[in-house]
C-alpha cells in the first residue's frame, strides 16, 4: 500500500490540540498509550466476569478513525541490514479532539544499536478537510505518513539523522485483546484494542543521508474510545517470540504506583489468543535506571513468567536511555525502548525481541537538562 494525497489544512487553534492530548493522558502525569489479516484470531477465554464489547469489532472497517475523544495508531519493530545491524523503532499518530476539531500529534523514534544512539522527535498535527474512508486509515502529521487497511501498511517519517520508507504486511490474524477486543474499565468507560502481532517489513532506512534496504517485523496496536488515562501511569509490554507466538501484557496503576488493572495476551503461532488475568502471570523488575534528562527513575530489565504456558522470559533493555520527552506535543515524558527476551518454554530454549513502554515515572511538564532530542 502506498499512502495517497489528502487535502490538508493547517490547524490554526494549536491550543485546541494541545488540551485535547491534555485530556488525553490525564493530567500532572506523563501518559502515553500504549494491531493478522481481515479477521480476528479465534480466542481461548481464561479469565472471568468479562463484559462484551458493546459494538462488535469488525476489520477492516475499525482500522479507520472512528468518531471518538480519544484514538491512536501505534506501531514498535526491528529493522535488520544486509549486514546483520539492527534498529528499533517506534511510530506513532495520535487523534484527540476539543468539540468538534480533530487534532492530531506523532512520536517517531530509532533505536540505533550498532551506534549506541536512540533518536527521536514529533510533530503536532493536521486535521483533514476530506471525508474519512469507510476502511483503512490514511493519516499525515506534517510530512510525516501513515497509511494502512486490512493488515497492509505504508509508514514514512524523518528527523534529522534517519528516515524510514516501510511497507508492511501482517503475517498473522489480528488479535483482539480481553477475547472481543474490548476493555471495560467500569463506571461507564471502556477502550477498544486490537494488534497486528507480526507483520513483516520491506523497505529503506536512511542513516546520515544513506538510504539502506531493510527487511524486518513490526507490532502495530489500534485503541480508540471515550475514555479517561490513568495518573499512575501504565506498563505495556509486546514482545515476539522466535516460535512465532507472541506475549502482551499491560498494567494499569492507581496513584499509589501498585497494579489497578492487569490484562494480556498470549497469542500462540496459529493465532489463537488466551486471555491472561492477574495471576496468569508475575513480572518483575531487575533494576531501575534513572534519566540523566527529567529525572525519573524506570524499572530497567524484568523477569516475566507465565504459568499455564511454561514460559520463563529475560527482558533486557538494548539501551538504557529510550526515553522520550514530547511535552512539547503531549505533554508527556515517557520510556519507550527495544527489549532483548531470552529464556525457556517447557524447558527449552526460546529467544525474541520486543518493546516496553513506561509511562507515570515522570512528572509532565519537567524541563529537560538537554535542550531536545
Amino acid at each position: 500500500m502506498v499512502c495517497g494525497s489528502q487535502t490538508r489544512r493547517l490547524m490554526a487553534l494549536l491550543v485546541i490540540l494541545s488540551l485535547a492530548m491534555l485530556s488525553m493522558y490525564g493530567d500532572g502525569r506523563a501518559q502515553t498509550p500504549m494491531s493478522g489479516v481481515g479477521t480476528p484470531s479465534p480466542f481461548v477465554e481464561t479469565g472471568a466476569g468479562r463484559n462484551d464489547a458493546p459494538i462488535p469489532v469488525q476489520l477492516p472497517r475499525d482500522d479507520a478513525p472512528h468518531d471518538v475523544g480519544i484514538e491512536w495508531w501505534y506501531y514498535t519493530g526491528h529493522l535488520f541490514t544486509d549486514s546483520g545491524e539492527r534498529y528499533g523503532f517506534e511510530y506513532v499518530i495520535f487523534k484527540g479532539h476539543r468539540g468538534d476539531v480533530p487534532g492530531y500529534a506523532a512520536h517517531f523514534a530509532i533505536t540505533d544499536n550498532a551506534r549506541g544512539v536512540f533518536r527521536y522527535d514529533q510533530r503536532l498535527g493536521l486535521a483533514p478537510d476530506t471525508p474519512l474512508a469507510a476502511t483503512g486509515f490514511d493519516l499525515r502529521v506534517g510530512d510525516w505518513q501513515m497509511c494502512g487497511s486490512d493488515g497492509t501498511d505504508h509508514l514514512v517519517a524523518s528527523m534529522p539523522g534517519y528516515g524510514i520508507d516501510l511497507s508492511l504486511r501482517s503475517t498473522k490474524p489480528a488479535a483482539l485483546h480481553d477475547g472481543d477486543g474490548y476493555f471495560d474499565y467500569g463506571s461507564g468507560e471502556g477502550s477498544y484494542y486490537y494488534s497486528r502481532t507480526r507483520l513483516a517489513i520491506s523497505g529503506t532506512l536512511t542513516v546520515d543521508g544513506q538510504p539502506r534496504a531493510i527487511v524486518g517485523e513490526a507490532w502495530f496496536d489500534h485503541q480508540w474510545g471515550n475514555f479517561s488515562t490513568y495518573q499512575g501511569g501504565w506498563d505495556w509490554y509486546a514482545l515476539q517470540l522466535d516460535n512465532e507466538t507472541e506475549v502482551m501484557l499491560y498494567i494499569i496503576h492507581g496513584l499509589d504506583g501498585g497494579p489497578l488493572i492487569v490484562d494480556g495476551s498470549f497469542i500462540a503461532a496459529d493465532g489463537t489468543l488466551t486471555i491472561l488475568d492477574r495471576g496468569d502471570f508475575t513480572l518483575s523488575p531487575t533494576g531501575t535506571w534513572t534519566s540523566p534528562h527529567s529525572g525519573a527513575t524506570y524499572p530497567a530489565g524484568w523477569i516475566v513468567k507465565l504459568s499455564a504456558q511454561d514460559l520463563s522470559l529475560v527482558l533486557s533493555p538494548s539501551m538504557p536511555d529510550q526515553e522520550l520527552d514530547t511535552t512539547a506535543s503531549t505533554n508527556v515524558i515517557y520510556w519507550e525502548g527495544e527489549v532483548r527476551v531470552a529464556g525457556t518454554q517447557s524447558g527449552q530454549p526460546i529467544a525474541g525481541l520486543g518493546y516496553v513502554e513506561l509511562t507515570g515515572y515522570a512528572k509532565t511538564g519537567q524541563p529537560s537538562a538537554t535542550p531536545g532530542p
